[in-house]
Protein backbone atom coordinates (compact mmCIF):
# COMPACT_ATOMS: atom_id res chain seq x y z
CA UNK A 1 0.00 0.00 0.00
CA UNK A 2 1.60 3.35 -0.71
CA UNK A 3 2.37 5.59 2.20
CA UNK A 4 -0.71 7.71 3.62
CA UNK A 5 0.09 11.32 3.09
CA UNK A 6 -1.21 12.45 5.81
CA UNK A 7 1.09 9.91 7.96
CA UNK A 8 4.46 12.55 9.09
CA UNK A 9 7.92 10.64 9.35
CA UNK A 10 9.88 11.66 12.29
CA UNK A 11 13.18 12.99 12.43
CA UNK A 12 14.75 9.84 11.90
CA UNK A 13 12.27 9.20 8.45
CA UNK A 14 10.38 6.83 10.55
CA UNK A 15 6.10 7.22 9.58
CA UNK A 16 5.88 6.92 13.39
CA UNK A 17 5.64 8.59 16.65
CA UNK A 18 9.38 8.78 18.49
CA UNK A 19 8.27 7.42 21.51
CA UNK A 20 7.76 4.10 19.00
CA UNK A 21 10.92 4.21 17.59
CA UNK A 22 13.61 2.78 18.87
CA UNK A 23 17.28 3.86 18.31
CA UNK A 24 20.58 2.19 19.40
CA UNK A 25 23.03 4.92 20.15
CA UNK A 26 26.89 4.29 19.44
CA UNK A 27 28.38 5.42 22.55
CA UNK A 28 32.33 6.22 22.60
CA UNK A 29 32.18 8.23 25.82
CA UNK A 30 32.77 11.27 23.55
CA UNK A 31 30.82 14.80 23.33
CA UNK A 32 29.96 13.70 19.48
CA UNK A 33 28.29 10.60 20.49
CA UNK A 34 26.85 11.78 23.57
CA UNK A 35 25.39 14.52 22.67
CA UNK A 36 23.38 12.02 19.73
CA UNK A 37 22.08 9.75 22.63
CA UNK A 38 20.61 12.81 24.78
CA UNK A 39 19.20 14.78 21.59
CA UNK A 40 17.03 11.73 20.49
CA UNK A 41 16.27 11.06 24.00
CA UNK A 42 14.96 15.10 24.67
CA UNK A 43 12.87 14.61 21.31
CA UNK A 44 11.37 11.60 22.82
CA UNK A 45 13.07 8.37 21.07
CA UNK A 46 13.42 4.84 22.80
CA UNK A 47 17.10 4.95 23.27
CA UNK A 48 19.58 2.19 24.04
CA UNK A 49 23.19 3.81 24.44
CA UNK A 50 25.98 0.77 23.49
CA UNK A 51 29.68 1.55 24.30
CA UNK A 52 32.17 -1.08 23.24
CA UNK A 53 35.00 -2.33 25.09
CA UNK A 54 37.21 -2.56 22.52
CA UNK A 55 40.72 -3.18 23.97
CA UNK A 56 42.63 -4.03 27.33
CA UNK A 57 40.50 -2.54 30.17
CA UNK A 58 42.84 -2.56 32.72
CA UNK A 59 45.17 -0.91 30.30
CA UNK A 60 42.68 1.36 29.39
CA UNK A 61 42.08 2.99 32.75
CA UNK A 62 45.35 4.46 32.36
CA UNK A 63 44.63 6.39 28.96
CA UNK A 64 42.00 9.15 28.84
CA UNK A 65 40.77 10.38 25.67
CA UNK A 66 40.83 7.63 23.46
CA UNK A 67 38.00 6.22 21.82
CA UNK A 68 36.46 3.18 24.05
CA UNK A 69 38.76 3.33 26.87
CA UNK A 70 38.20 2.84 30.43
CA UNK A 71 37.31 6.45 31.33
CA UNK A 72 35.30 6.80 28.61
CA UNK A 73 32.84 3.80 29.17
CA UNK A 74 32.50 5.28 32.68
CA UNK A 75 31.58 8.35 30.66
CA UNK A 76 29.24 7.28 28.53
CA UNK A 77 27.25 5.60 31.52
CA UNK A 78 27.16 8.40 33.05
CA UNK A 79 25.39 10.17 30.24
CA UNK A 80 22.48 7.73 29.94
CA UNK A 81 22.25 8.00 33.91
CA UNK A 82 21.95 11.90 33.15
CA UNK A 83 19.44 11.25 30.74
CA UNK A 84 17.25 8.54 31.75
CA UNK A 85 18.23 5.37 29.24
CA UNK A 86 19.36 1.64 29.18
CA UNK A 87 23.49 1.48 28.45
CA UNK A 88 24.55 -1.62 28.37
CA UNK A 89 28.77 -2.43 27.46
CA UNK A 90 30.11 -5.26 25.24
CA UNK A 91 32.97 -6.80 24.86
CA UNK A 92 34.42 -7.13 22.00
CA UNK A 93 37.96 -7.03 22.59
CA UNK A 94 38.72 -9.87 20.50
CA UNK A 95 36.60 -9.19 17.74
CA UNK A 96 38.74 -5.77 17.81
CA UNK A 97 41.60 -8.02 18.11
CA UNK A 98 41.30 -9.82 15.03
CA UNK A 99 39.25 -7.67 12.75
CA UNK A 100 41.38 -4.59 13.61
CA UNK A 101 44.50 -5.10 15.88
CA UNK A 102 45.99 -8.07 13.65
CA UNK A 103 45.78 -6.55 10.26
CA UNK A 104 46.80 -3.42 11.35
CA UNK A 105 50.63 -5.12 12.77
CA UNK A 106 50.69 -6.81 9.87
CA UNK A 107 49.99 -4.58 7.06
CA UNK A 108 53.19 -2.49 8.93
CA UNK A 109 55.33 -5.53 8.80
CA UNK A 110 54.69 -5.19 4.61
CA UNK A 111 55.52 -1.91 4.19
CA UNK A 112 52.07 -0.65 4.35
CA UNK A 113 50.21 2.59 5.79
CA UNK A 114 46.70 0.90 7.10
CA UNK A 115 44.11 3.05 8.37
CA UNK A 116 42.80 1.12 11.29
CA UNK A 117 39.71 3.51 11.98
CA UNK A 118 37.92 2.39 8.97
CA UNK A 119 38.66 -1.33 9.38
CA UNK A 120 36.93 -0.45 12.55
CA UNK A 121 33.83 1.05 11.66
CA UNK A 122 33.49 -1.40 8.49
CA UNK A 123 34.21 -4.79 10.40
CA UNK A 124 33.07 -3.83 13.92
CA UNK A 125 31.17 -1.17 14.39
CA UNK A 126 28.97 -1.26 11.26
CA UNK A 127 29.02 -4.84 11.14
CA UNK A 128 28.50 -6.48 14.44
CA UNK A 129 27.53 -3.63 16.40
CA UNK A 130 24.99 -2.78 13.48
CA UNK A 131 24.11 -6.87 13.89
CA UNK A 132 23.12 -6.48 17.97
CA UNK A 133 21.36 -3.20 17.19
CA UNK A 134 19.20 -5.38 15.35
CA UNK A 135 18.83 -8.10 17.75
CA UNK A 136 17.35 -5.30 20.47
CA UNK A 137 14.54 -4.61 17.64
CA UNK A 138 15.88 -1.23 16.99
CA UNK A 139 14.52 0.52 14.03
CA UNK A 140 17.91 2.20 13.72
CA UNK A 141 21.53 2.86 14.80
CA UNK A 142 22.93 6.66 15.33
CA UNK A 143 26.28 7.66 15.35
CA UNK A 144 28.56 10.92 16.63
CA UNK A 145 29.87 10.87 13.11
CA UNK A 146 30.52 14.18 11.16
CA UNK A 147 28.50 12.88 7.59
CA UNK A 148 25.50 13.13 6.43
CA UNK A 149 23.09 10.85 5.11
CA UNK A 150 20.26 11.65 2.38
CA UNK A 151 17.43 10.29 0.60
CA UNK A 152 18.26 9.68 -2.61
CA UNK A 153 16.39 8.66 -6.22
CA UNK A 154 17.76 5.40 -5.81
CA UNK A 155 18.04 5.09 -1.94
CA UNK A 156 19.98 6.35 0.88
CA UNK A 157 22.81 8.36 -0.06
CA UNK A 158 25.95 9.47 1.75
CA UNK A 159 27.02 13.18 1.71
CA UNK A 160 30.06 15.18 2.98
CA UNK A 161 29.11 16.76 6.46
CA UNK A 162 27.89 20.51 6.45
CA UNK A 163 31.27 21.26 8.24
CA UNK A 164 33.93 20.48 6.35
CA UNK A 165 36.43 20.78 9.12
CA UNK A 166 35.05 18.02 10.84
CA UNK A 167 33.74 16.03 8.07
CA UNK A 168 34.82 12.09 8.89
CA UNK A 169 33.85 10.76 5.44
CA UNK A 170 37.40 9.15 4.58
CA UNK A 171 36.45 7.34 7.50
CA UNK A 172 33.24 5.79 6.52
CA UNK A 173 33.68 5.49 2.05
CA UNK A 174 33.55 1.60 3.17
CA UNK A 175 30.21 1.82 4.47
CA UNK A 176 27.54 -0.53 2.18
CA UNK A 177 24.11 0.33 1.00
CA UNK A 178 22.40 -1.78 3.43
CA UNK A 179 24.31 -0.71 6.50
CA UNK A 180 23.42 3.13 5.26
CA UNK A 181 19.78 2.34 5.15
CA UNK A 182 20.40 1.30 8.77
CA UNK A 183 21.91 4.31 9.77
CA UNK A 184 21.36 7.31 11.05
CA UNK A 185 23.99 10.28 11.21
CA UNK A 186 22.41 13.24 13.13
CA UNK A 187 25.27 16.09 13.75
CA UNK A 188 26.26 15.74 10.18
CA UNK A 189 24.13 18.79 9.53
CA UNK A 190 26.21 21.10 12.15
CA UNK A 191 28.17 23.73 10.91
CA UNK A 192 30.76 23.55 13.30
CA UNK A 193 31.73 21.62 16.67
CA UNK A 194 31.33 24.43 18.54
CA UNK A 195 27.41 24.15 18.26
CA UNK A 196 27.87 19.82 19.39
CA UNK A 197 29.33 21.53 22.72
CA UNK A 198 26.87 23.89 22.89
CA UNK A 199 24.65 20.66 23.35
CA UNK A 200 26.09 19.20 25.65
CA UNK A 201 26.05 21.91 27.56
CA UNK A 202 22.27 22.21 27.43
CA UNK A 203 21.30 18.87 28.14
CA UNK A 204 24.02 19.25 31.07
CA UNK A 205 26.58 16.54 30.20
CA UNK A 206 29.52 16.54 32.20
CA UNK A 207 31.37 15.51 29.33
CA UNK A 208 30.88 18.97 27.68
CA UNK A 209 34.53 20.59 27.22
CA UNK A 210 35.94 17.14 27.17
CA UNK A 211 38.95 16.67 24.58
CA UNK A 212 38.67 15.40 21.10
CA UNK A 213 40.23 12.00 21.36
CA UNK A 214 43.70 12.33 18.69
CA UNK A 215 44.92 9.50 18.25
CA UNK A 216 43.90 5.77 17.23
CA UNK A 217 42.44 4.39 20.34
CA UNK A 218 45.14 1.62 20.61
CA UNK A 219 48.15 3.73 19.59
CA UNK A 220 49.25 5.75 22.89
CA UNK A 221 50.63 8.99 21.47
CA UNK A 222 50.98 7.93 17.86
CA UNK A 223 53.91 5.78 18.22
CA UNK A 224 53.01 3.20 16.18
CA UNK A 225 56.22 1.27 16.13
CA UNK A 226 56.28 0.51 19.91
CA UNK A 227 52.43 -0.75 19.52
CA UNK A 228 53.99 -3.06 16.71
CA UNK A 229 57.04 -4.69 18.85
CA UNK A 230 54.84 -5.41 21.13
CA UNK A 231 52.69 -6.94 19.23
CA UNK A 232 55.06 -8.75 17.61
CA UNK A 233 58.10 -9.23 19.46
CA UNK A 234 61.31 -9.19 17.21
CA UNK A 235 59.86 -7.34 14.20
CA UNK A 236 62.07 -4.37 13.86
CA UNK A 237 65.19 -6.03 12.33
CA UNK A 238 67.77 -3.82 11.64
CA UNK A 239 69.04 -2.86 7.87
CA UNK A 240 70.27 -0.33 5.44
CA UNK A 241 69.02 2.94 4.55
CA UNK A 242 70.23 3.20 0.40
CA UNK A 243 69.74 5.80 -1.75
CA UNK A 244 67.55 4.88 -5.49
CA UNK A 245 71.54 5.09 -6.81
CA UNK A 246 71.98 2.32 -5.02
CA UNK A 247 74.76 3.58 -2.52
CA UNK A 248 74.21 2.44 1.60
CA UNK A 249 73.88 5.76 3.37
CA UNK A 250 73.37 3.84 6.60
CA UNK A 251 71.61 1.89 8.77
CA UNK A 252 68.48 2.04 10.37
CA UNK A 253 66.29 -0.21 13.79
CA UNK A 254 63.38 -1.10 11.57
CA UNK A 255 61.60 -0.78 8.68
CA UNK A 256 58.51 -0.42 10.91
CA UNK A 257 59.80 3.06 12.10
CA UNK A 258 59.58 4.74 8.60
CA UNK A 259 56.83 5.51 6.21
CA UNK A 260 56.69 6.55 2.59
CA UNK A 261 56.90 10.72 1.90
CA UNK A 262 59.00 10.76 5.56
CA UNK A 263 61.99 13.17 5.37
CA UNK A 264 62.99 13.80 9.16
CA UNK A 265 64.62 11.45 11.33
CA UNK A 266 66.09 9.67 9.06
CA UNK A 267 69.25 9.02 10.35
CA UNK A 268 71.50 10.01 7.38
CA UNK A 269 73.29 13.14 7.20
CA UNK A 270 76.13 14.92 4.35
CA UNK A 271 73.91 14.90 1.75
CA UNK A 272 73.81 17.59 -0.57
CA UNK A 273 70.22 17.54 -1.45
CA UNK A 274 67.23 16.65 0.88
CA UNK A 275 66.45 13.06 1.26
CA UNK A 276 62.55 11.61 1.53
CA UNK A 277 61.91 7.57 1.63
CA UNK A 278 60.22 6.84 -1.55
CA UNK A 279 60.01 3.05 -1.35
CA UNK A 280 59.97 -0.06 1.71
CA UNK A 281 61.83 -2.82 0.58
CA UNK A 282 60.45 -5.26 3.79
CA UNK A 283 61.68 -8.27 2.79
CA UNK A 284 65.53 -6.69 2.37
CA UNK A 285 65.19 -4.80 5.37
CA UNK A 286 65.92 -1.53 3.26
CA UNK A 287 64.72 1.47 3.36
CA UNK A 288 64.87 2.97 -0.05
CA UNK A 289 65.60 7.49 0.37
CA UNK A 290 65.31 9.43 -2.77
CA UNK A 291 64.57 13.46 -4.12
CA UNK A 292 61.26 14.40 -3.57
CA UNK A 293 60.25 13.99 -7.50
CA UNK A 294 60.28 10.26 -6.57
CA UNK A 295 57.87 10.77 -4.15
CA UNK A 296 54.76 12.03 -7.10
CA UNK A 297 52.74 9.50 -8.30
CA UNK A 298 49.70 9.81 -10.83
CA UNK A 299 48.51 6.29 -11.53
CA UNK A 300 46.99 4.51 -8.54
CA UNK A 301 45.64 0.50 -8.16
CA UNK A 302 42.79 0.22 -5.96
CA UNK A 303 40.97 -2.90 -4.63
CA UNK A 304 38.49 -3.64 -2.57
CA UNK A 305 35.70 -0.74 -3.56
CA UNK A 306 33.23 -0.16 -1.52
CA UNK A 307 30.37 1.79 -4.81
CA UNK A 308 28.11 3.57 -3.61
CA UNK A 309 26.94 5.28 -7.04
CA UNK A 310 23.49 4.53 -8.67
CA UNK A 311 24.88 2.58 -11.57
CA UNK A 312 26.71 -0.44 -11.15
CA UNK A 313 30.24 0.42 -10.61
CA UNK A 314 31.52 -1.64 -14.47
CA UNK A 315 28.94 -0.41 -15.89
CA UNK A 316 31.18 2.22 -17.86
CA UNK A 317 34.80 2.62 -19.03
CA UNK A 318 35.79 5.48 -16.86
CA UNK A 319 34.32 7.25 -13.80
CA UNK A 320 35.29 11.18 -14.10
CA UNK A 321 35.21 11.81 -10.23
CA UNK A 322 37.21 13.84 -7.26
CA UNK A 323 39.41 11.42 -4.70
CA UNK A 324 41.16 11.63 -1.24
CA UNK A 325 44.13 9.93 -0.86
CA UNK A 326 45.11 11.31 3.01
CA UNK A 327 41.55 12.26 5.19
CA UNK A 328 43.49 15.85 5.69
CA UNK A 329 43.50 16.80 2.04
CA UNK A 330 40.67 18.11 -0.05
CA UNK A 331 39.65 15.86 -2.82
CA UNK A 332 41.27 16.10 -6.47
CA UNK A 333 40.03 15.07 -9.58
CA UNK A 334 40.83 11.99 -11.26
CA UNK A 335 39.80 9.28 -13.75
CA UNK A 336 38.28 5.92 -12.22
CA UNK A 337 39.06 2.87 -14.93
CA UNK A 338 37.10 0.18 -13.17
CA UNK A 339 38.90 -3.26 -13.87
CA UNK A 340 36.34 -5.51 -12.48
CA UNK A 341 33.73 -4.48 -9.68
CA UNK A 342 35.65 -4.28 -6.79
CA UNK A 343 38.85 -3.40 -8.50
CA UNK A 344 40.22 0.18 -10.71
CA UNK A 345 42.84 2.34 -11.65
CA UNK A 346 42.81 5.63 -10.53
CA UNK A 347 44.76 8.21 -12.93
CA UNK A 348 44.97 11.87 -10.69
CA UNK A 349 44.83 14.70 -12.62
CA UNK A 350 47.67 16.38 -10.44
CA UNK A 351 50.41 13.33 -9.12
CA UNK A 352 49.95 13.20 -5.38
CA UNK A 353 52.72 12.56 -2.94
CA UNK A 354 53.66 10.10 -0.78
CA UNK A 355 51.11 7.40 -1.97
CA UNK A 356 51.48 4.51 0.35
CA UNK A 357 50.00 0.77 -0.14
CA UNK A 358 47.40 0.27 3.05
CA UNK A 359 45.77 4.20 2.44
CA UNK A 360 42.19 4.53 1.70
CA UNK A 361 41.45 5.90 -1.80
CA UNK A 362 37.66 7.08 -1.84
CA UNK A 363 35.38 8.50 -3.91
CA UNK A 364 33.36 11.99 -4.22
CA UNK A 365 31.08 13.08 -6.94
CA UNK A 366 32.97 15.80 -8.61
CA UNK A 367 31.70 19.41 -7.49
CA UNK A 368 29.18 17.99 -5.25
CA UNK A 369 29.05 16.75 -1.90
CA UNK A 370 28.11 13.21 -2.18
CA UNK A 371 30.22 10.18 -1.44
CA UNK A 372 30.25 7.68 -4.42
CA UNK A 373 32.42 4.77 -2.50
CA UNK A 374 36.47 3.83 -2.36
CA UNK A 375 38.88 1.00 -2.12
CA UNK A 376 41.84 0.18 -0.63
CA UNK A 377 45.51 1.16 -2.19
CA UNK A 378 47.95 -1.95 -3.34
CA UNK A 379 51.37 -1.97 -4.64
CA UNK A 380 49.86 -3.81 -7.79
Amino acid sequence: MPLDDTIKLNSLGFPKPPSETRVVVAMSGGVDSSVVAAMLKEEGYDVIGVTLQLYDHGAALAKKGACCAGLDIHDARRVAETMGFPHYVLDYENTFREAVIDEFADSYLAGATPVPCIRCNERVKFKDLLETAKDLDADCMATGHYIQRKAGASGAELHCAADANRDQSYFLFSTTPEQLSYLRFPLGHLPSKKETRALAARYGLAIADKPDSQDICFVPNGNYAAVIEKLRPGAAEPGEIVHVDGSVLGTHPGVIHYTIGQRRGLGISGHADPLFVVKLDVDNRRVIVGPREMLATRVIPVREINWLGDEAFDSQPEWHLSVKIRSTRPPQEAIVRPLSKTTAEVELFNPEEGVSPGQACVFYETGGSRILGGGWIWKG
